[in-house]
């Protein structure tokens, strides 16, 4: 029988919990780093997203870092 061991907080081998995933809709406001703000004209499935801009549509893969929702 193998005894199950309970994981330190302060263990260097404790894995973070990922980031919940990215969820965008058609006519979301977002903010990019790069870019400024933009409106989300298209959402491919939860691969990739596309913005408008203004002044330039850009095609997004997901995740990005660099693009939050407001």
């Amino acid at each position: 029988m193998t005894a199950s061991r309970r994981p330190l907080a302060s263990s260097p081998f404790n894995q973070p919990a990922p980031p919940p995933a990215q969820v965008f809709e058609v006519g979301q406001r977002v903010a990019h780093d790069a870019h400024g703000l933009g409106w989300v004209v298209a959402v491919s499935g939860t691969t990739a997203v596309t913005v408008d801009f203004g002044t330039q549509v850009s095609h997004l893969a997901l995740p990005c870092k660099s693009l939050q929702s407001l």
